[in-house]
């Protein structure tokens, strides 16, 4: 496959707004109408839609990658001749989901090959387009990385690399915003940042006003925010822009940074917005938020509270059966709590 026709097909796939649903061929068996409905419903309905979105994301991954690789003779080249990309995409470190990367790799061995290219600079090594983590399991194992070669410009290199991983629906919207305004910077047009990410021209606009309306130095304290969609950070945008409240105490607490990405994107929306209000609060209401991860960290729970209500969150595949096992212990629990409260000293 020459590079002239290299990312055609790919690139006049339809933009669509960032963080929305890839649109795949559903090719499973038909469910029973009793089936159909449930699979909406209570925990079941949740952990049903789940199991969907994620085997949708994979193969949009693979279906992308195989598209791309389709011809292309792998080889195995040593981890250590390769570089990462020049262009940064992710801000967080998935240290739980590296390692089950790791776990797979060690199994089952590398299921699909990584992109590369001859890297443009330094004789007798590659760059990275798109595979990363494969490469940092492999170099962990000590075994070579499953790799494809491909002579790539600059503008291809992005386009790749961008939408395997809009693909692969793993990067957050603040992630996106920032490889779209790390585009700009090495001076890409928005044609190109839109073939990259696969969205229309008003909301890379957007993305990148995001960029410009929150310092960096606030984008990296609060991190990739995972489950945070394109409106909280507008929101946040606009908070800073029109008020123009100094956060450095606050994003530099012990608290803070003890809090997950998530919330400490909502503790910094709360703080902007009541000192917008003309109302003071103190740092321990800003961060109301308290987190619990086992040793195994198979779940995640966290806690948010206000003066009147407390949410309890549970996050992974084990989370609902977990909540129904909580459930089931309420008395007991709510007994064994009335019992330290009237053993509390001073009672």
């Amino acid at each position: 496959m020459s590079r002239k026709n290299l990312l055609s097909s790919l690139t006049d796939r339809k933009l669509t707004a960032v963080n929305s649903a890839p649109v795949v061929e559903n090719s499973l068996t038909a469910m029973s109408p009793a089936l159909e409905r449930n699979r909406s419903r209570g925990a079941f309905g949740a952990i049903t839609r789940s199991i969907d979105e994620l085997a949708e994301k994979a193969q949009t991954a693979k279906e992308f990658e195989a598209r791309l690789l389709e011809g292309e003779t792998v080889v195995d080249l040593d981890p250590d001749t390769i570089d990462v990309s020049f262009v940064a995409d992710r801000m967080d470190d998935d240290k739980e989901g590296f390692e089950e990367l790791v776990e797979a790799i060690r199994q089952r061995g590398q299921d699909s090959p990584i992109l590369v290219r001859p890297h443009p600079g330094v004789n007798g090594r590659y760059m990275t387009v798109f595979g990363h983590r494969r490469t940092r399991a492999a170099e962990f194992l000590g075994r070579p990385v499953r790799a494809v070669v491909k002579d790539l410009s600059d503008k291809d290199h992005v386009i790749a690399q961008g939408q395997e991983n809009s693909a692969r629906a793993d990067l957050s919207f603040i992630e996106k915003a920032v490889f779209a305004s790390n585009l700009e910077r090495n001076r890409y047009d928005r044609d190109v940042i839109m073939a990259a990410l696969s969205v229309d021209k008003t909301v890379v606009s957007k993305m990148i006003s995001v960029t410009k309306d929150i310092p960096d130095e606030i984008i990296k304290a609060v991190g990739a925010a995972k489950n945070s969609g394109r409106d909280r950070w507008y929101d946040l945008a606009k908070k800073i822009r029109v008020g123009g409240v100094s956060v450095r105490e606050l994003i530099s607490s012990p608290d803070f940074k003890a809090a997950t990405s998530d919330d400490r994107l909502e503790i910094l929306a709360r703080h902007l917005s009541a000192k917008s209000a003309g109302k003071e609060t103190t740092l321990a209401q800003k961060a109301s938020t308290k987190s619990w991860v086992p040793d195994d960290k198979t779940i995640s729970v966290t806690l948010k509270k206000t003066a009147k209500k407390a949410t309890v969150t549970l996050e992974s595949a084990d989370g609902p059966l977990f909540a129904e096992f909580i459930t089931g212990q309420l008395d007991d629990l709510y007994k064994a709590f009335r019992k330290s409260n009237m053993e509390a000293p001073g009672e």
